[in-house]
């Protein structure tokens, strides 16, 4: 299973409006057919405040490049380029479940229905206050069609200016009128490590996945890692002549990485849900995910117990 990533294209504003969007028209039809496409957005961009841009979304990371690095995509953007359309900035990925590049802040909201206008006036008044910092490269904002469901994209040009603005009182100061226009509290794009604990701000606040559960999946990836390299790495560092300390030694560098880089990003994003510490935080979501992450427990002790080929202890 691999993570949707989304690529943001920036935009001069442009002198001819109708042109742009009409021009951006083509290049969302371009995306439609590329495979792996999910969904695409225009950005708002009526507000002088608010950046023009271009918002793509695949399946994956290999096929969202693929759309980028298309001929199709480069033959538009060389049209829109002599039509005066021309980029901001390099194409911003963001990826689901990972940090976006540093200086750039990924907010989602959920705005209430009827309460769009306010929003999208809310938003200009704060990327208009945020202009006034050090380092502040410009924002965007994108609706996905009217399903109640936005984000916006702010840019810095390095990361601690954009954690001083996140701070600053001016922004703090914009935040309960903004809330008002949601139907929940806005969330930032979240970062999830390799054994599955996510970070995610919200309010300001660092909230982290409980450790229980961290516990619980390294638990699930640990014990069936143990075993089959018992089972199998073992009798061939014993036929080598490796030494038990040996053994044991270079064993364990072969389970840390296929944990760290294999298995607990596989696992994790299995149950990315319930180890995201808003989404998972509510006690349905955390019952069932555990009940299922118990399920799996049963599961590979059954298979290691009844499955006799796996018993490492019978090939020493």
């Amino acid at each position: 299973m691999t993570a949707a990533a989304t690529a943001v294209t920036v935009f001069h504003r442009p002198a001819d409006g109708a042109g742009f969007h009409a021009w951006l028209t083509r290049l969302i039809e371009i995306a439609e057919t590329a495979p792996g496409f999910v969904t695409a957005s225009a950005a708002i961009s009526d507000d002088p405040h608010l950046d023009s841009g271009f918002s793509v979304t695949f399946r994956s990371e290999p096929l969202m490049h693929d759309f980028l690095d298309s001929p199709d995509r480069t033959q538009v953007l060389t049209e829109g380029a002599a039509l005066g359309f021309r980029r901001k900035s390099s194409d911003l990925v963001i990826l689901e479940g990972g940090s976006p590049p540093p200086g750039i802040g990924v907010f989602r909201h959920s705005v209430a229905r009827g309460r769009e206008a306010e929003f999208i006036a809310t938003e200009s008044r704060l990327v208009a206050a945020s202009a006034k910092f050090s380092g502040f490269e410009g924002g965007l904002l994108f609706a996905f069609g009217d399903t109640g469901r936005w984000y916006s994209v702010v840019r810095f040009r390095t990361g601690h200016q954009l954690s001083k603005w996140m701070h600053s009182k001016e922004r703090d100061a914009a935040l309960p009128e903004l809330r008002s226009e949601l139907t929940e509290d806005f969330t930032v794009a979240a970062h999830t490590t390799p054994f599955g604990s996510t970070l995610r701000t919200v309010d300001g606040e660092t909230r982290m996945t409980p450790t229980w559960k961290i516990a619980m999946l390294v638990l699930l990836v640990l014990y069936p890692t143990v075993m089959t390299l018992s089972r199998f790495l073992g009798p061939v560092l014993d036929g080598i002549g490796a030494q038990p300390w040996l053994a044991m030694w270079l064993s364990q560098i072969v389970s840390v990485g296929l944990m760290s880089w294999i298995l607990s990003p596989a696992i994790a994003r299995c149950f990315r849900r319930w180890l995201d510490p808003v989404d998972g935080a509510g006690w349905w979501v955390g019952t069932v995910g555990a009940a299922a992450v118990v399920v799996l427990y049963a599961l590979t002790l059954l298979l290691f117990a009844s499955v006799q080929w796996l018993h490492y202890w019978d090939y020493q």
